[in-house]
């Protein structure tokens, strides 16, 4: 397993509170490019190959679905409210951590009732996130302002992540989309002695699970001539599943979500690559949803732009897996696609 993946995905930042992950991705980059920022809370590396080549913008986004703490019950129990999207019957009785403004972690579960006591109606009907709430074993809500726990306070799920029975399957929380972190730090280092005709600047974005708003301001402030959004996209090979995106079976370039429909020329040329290069590759698209490439190619006058997400099952839960060869594979292919984007290469693709 990466061990950059591992440790971002073991971070907690939901969106607008990215700190944890923000200051992670600067220790990682600030050796290999210039670090700066735009104004909510976005980071940028930027790393000159060809200083009059064109701009490359690699970006991940540093946000995962998590929870904000909207109420202390006199009883000490939290309430809640989601960042980002979630499916209420992933939720119950599973463990959590709220996020201090004093920077402490407070572990907690959500509650559930015993199968014992629910009634007719309750055994049918899914809990509703409104009736929903954190234990963290005390007494009262005294004892939680003690905690320093507040109101707007960052809630986000606990686990370890690890590797299961077969060591290239991995499973954990926030791969959507520490993975996109973890590449954008991962291609830097690997440009660290490396010539490329271009300019990289590799970026962790914030809030792109409520409206791809960090990509709206840090690609503004990049201008691009090119995008490439690292993210996800859903593996369904489940029991049942229709296996049009697998794990193990290669990157996804996505043809079109409900934000970006992929630049065609940038497309074509990512596939002629891969196959060159043997890389692994797979079609995806998303009907619901979409990437920081829905914000990056309406960037000015608008770019060129194309997202590379790897396929994973149970995607927005905490208890997702990916596939190590997918994430490999993605960083040959982000490398490549580096390699081979020099001017000449940029103006085919966006005046062809």
């Amino acid at each position: 397993m990466s061990k950059i993946l591992q440790e971002l995905t073991m971070l907690n930042g939901i969106p607008g509170q990215e700190k944890e992950v923000r200051e992670y991705m600067k220790t990682k980059m600030e050796p290999y490019g210039t670090i700066s920022y735009d104004n909510l809370g976005s980071i940028i590396a930027e790393k000159k190959g060809d200083k009059d080549g064109p701009r490359i913008m690699i970006a991940g986004h540093m946000d995962e679905v998590g929870f904000m703490v909207t109420k202390i019950t006199d009883e000490g129990y939290i309430k809640f409210i989601p960042a980002g999207g979630w499916w209420s019957q992933v939720m119950l009785a599973q463990q959590m951590t709220i996020t201090t403004h004093k920077n402490t972690h407070i572990r907690g579960v959500i509650g559930a009732k015993a199968p014992h006591i629910l009634t007719p109606e309750e055994r049918n009907k899914p809990v509703s996130m409104d009736d929903m709430y954190l234990d963290i074993g005390i007494e009262n809500k005294e004892a939680a302002e003690n905690l320093g726990i507040r109101l707007g306070d960052m809630i986000t799920p606990y686990i370890q992540t690890m590797t299961l029975s077969n060591k290239k399957y991995l499973l954990g929380k926030a791969f959507d989309n520490r993975v996109g972190c973890a590449a954008a730090i991962e291609t830097l280092m690997a440009f660290k002695d490396s010539a490329h005709p271009n300019q990289i600047f590799t970026v962790g974005t914030v809030q792109e699970e409520v409206g791809l708003r960090g990509a709206t301001t840090s690609a503004y402030k990049v201008s691009p001539d090119i995008g490439i959004a690292v993210d996800t996209t859903i593996a369904y090979d489940f029991p049942k599943g229709s296996k049009d995106t697998e794990l193990g079976k290669g990157v996804g370039i996505m043809i079109s979500d409900s934000s970006m429909i992929g630049h065609k020329g940038l497309r074509d040329f990512t596939i002629d690559l891969a196959e060159k290069h043997e890389i692994p590759y797979q079609l995806t698209h998303l009907t619901r949803g979409g990437t920081d490439g829905g914000k990056i190619h309406l960037t000015r006058a608008g770019v060129p732009s194309i997202a590379l997400c790897l396929p994973v099952r149970y995607l927005h839960s905490h208890t997702s897996i990916v596939h190590q060869d997918d994430y490999d594979n993605l960083l040959k292919l982000i490398y490549v696609m580096v390699e081979a984007l020099d001017q000449e290469t940029v103006d085919r693709i966006t005046f062809q």
